[in-house]
């Protein structure tokens, strides 16, 4: 049985990507017959806000998105992390990182997959050099961890894209604010929590083989995963809000409610006709992966409500 999930980080309200993302993610494990849960990323407790995750938690049940259990909060759970962490390196596979993020800039490898690869400066480095390192280090500050790869290849068959290879680099498991990574605290939170099945934006797909890559690591369950094409704005730029009315309380103050949101969302991923009222129980009998569009859908434009882009 499928046990979906929807992640957003409570830093700002959820747009219509947002939205859309979490909908499929919900019909595809409703229409299994499945779990759904919604987790909060909320690891940085300084961009994160209780006031935000209750509003994107409105925002859902609007459109007719239920959840099963209680919605966990990752700032709760930096112990499972950190033993995650201390198993890793009694295995030998992390060390201590003294780069700043301008450093790793400058020395880093061309960008992979759009992102920047460490390029290792701190990976093999001797006693006297970590101390010169450390002595260095602002005040309150202390050094990141990674993780030690070997440039592993791993390759995944993803529900949409299809067969996708990535090499693990040295990915941080712990900032050097003492927070845990992203990318090790979904990968314990997907065990913990039964997820077997991640859906996601596009975007977030050149992350993953490092995320099977730890699962692995921990002996811990590795999800189907399923990357979905994102919403655009008009400009072909990823939807933000500068685009406009992208949010449901923008839209709502525009007249358009939750009900009409749903509709035009389900004709997005091919579940509807224009203009076509229907309900969150008649999307879950109707859905199906083949009938999801594989490009990115343009939202349609609304101007803020000063008439003008926000």
């Amino acid at each position: 049985m499928t046990h979906g999930r929807f992640a957003p980080s409570p830093t700002g309200d959820l747009h219509l990507g947002n939205l859309r993302t979490a909908l499929i993610a919900w019909l595809s494990a409703r229409h299994a017959g499945g779990a759904f849960t919604v987790r909060m990323e909320d690891l940085d407790r300084v961009t994160s806000s209780t006031a935000l995750a209750a509003r994107q938690l409105d925002d859902l049940a609007a459109l007719g998105i239920d959840w099963d259990g209680e919605v966990v909060f990752q700032s709760e759970r930096f112990d499972r992390y950190r033993a995650a962490i201390d198993r890793l390196t009694d295995l030998g596979l992390t060390y201590q990182c003294f780069c700043t993020r301008r450093e790793i800039l400058e020395a880093a490898q061309a960008p992979h997959g759009g992102e920047v690869t460490y390029p290792g400066t701190c990976r093999d480095l001797g006693a006297a050099q970590r101390r010169e390192r450390t002595e260095r280090l602002a005040p309150g500050r202390q050094p990141a961890i990674r993780l030690r790869s070997h440039g592993e290849v791993i390759t995944f068959t993803d529900t949409v894209l299809g067969e996708v290879s990535g090499t693990v680099d040295d990915v941080v498991l712990q900032r050097n604010d003492g927070v845990p990574a992203y990318n090790l605290a979904v990968v314990v939170d997907d065990d913990a929590q039964g997820i077997d099945e991640v859906v996601r934006g596009d975007d977030l797909a050149t992350s993953t083989p490092r995320q099977i890559h730890l699962a692995r690591l921990l002996g811990l369950r590795v999800p189907i995963h399923a990357h979905v094409p994102l919403v655009l704005g008009g400009d072909g730029e990823r939807l933000a809000k500068r685009h406009g009315a992208v949010t449901r309380a923008d839209l709502a103050a525009q007249g358009i409610g939750p009900d009409a949101l749903r509709s035009q969302l389900a004709v997005s991923i091919g579940l509807a006709e224009p203009d076509e009222p229907v309900s969150a129980a008649a999307l879950v009998e109707r859905f199906t992966w083949d009938r999801l569009p594989r490009s990115p859908w343009t939202a349609p434009h609304h101007p803020g409500s000063d008439g003008s882009h926000t």
